[in-house]
């Protein structure tokens, strides 16, 4: 059975919605090295159309530029991309086909004995629906030692607790936490 796991850049007030403004001063090569890592396990990506078309719009070009991050490049556009989408537009980008229905898409995806894990990027819809599904099995957020104030948070106005546990942490130099959790009653 498939893990599905989320990895999140949110600020201190829970805004998920990235701004450059608050990213980029606290992404060093320690915050990069532990974001690859969150994919190097992935078998395949989940990710809403407003992430995927940033993630099309800057990696392919990466890529064949051939510079640093050639190789991380590479290697999204090597893994699987499943992209919740509505519209009919191409994708246009290797190794990706869309999806309109994301929680019967997570569902299968997790009863697929050849995929391990599943990594759902950003995507705070998607992020959404796997929770109220009850479909994420952990949820990855890169804390940034800001508070945003504007922006869409991760978290909606929904009924009923989300209860999670926590099962890691990692601090980085600039003062980004990457807190793990999984979802359930603490022990």
């Amino acid at each position: 059975m498939a893990r599905i796991l989320s990895t999140l850049f949110v600020s201190l007030d829970g805004v998920a919605e990235i701004d450059p403004d608050w990213h980029f001063p606290y992404f060093d090569d320690e915050m990069g090295a532990a974001v690859g890592e969150d994919y190097d396990a992935a078998d395949a990506l989940l990710l809403g159309r407003v992430t995927y078309d940033s993630f099309a719009g800057a990696w392919p070009e990466r890529e064949a530029a051939g510079g640093d991050d050639a190789a991380f490049a590479a290697q999204l556009g090597d893994t699987l991309k499943i992209v919740a989408t509505h519209s009919e537009r191409a994708l246009g980008w290797r190794n990706v086909e869309s999806v309109d229905d994301v929680v019967a898409a997570a569902r299968s995806l997790r009863e697929d004995e050849s995929v391990g894990t599943v990594v759902v990027p950003g995507s705070i819809s998607v992020v959404r629906q796997l929770l109220a599904a009850g479909l994420l099995d952990e949820l990855r957020l890169f804390v940034h030692p800001v508070a945003a104030r504007h922006g869409k948070r991760l978290f909606d106005e929904g009924e009923g607790l989300y209860r999670m546990r926590l099962v890691r942490t990692q601090a980085f130099p600039k003062g980004v936490v990457k807190l793990s959790y999984t979802l359930g009653e603490a022990e």
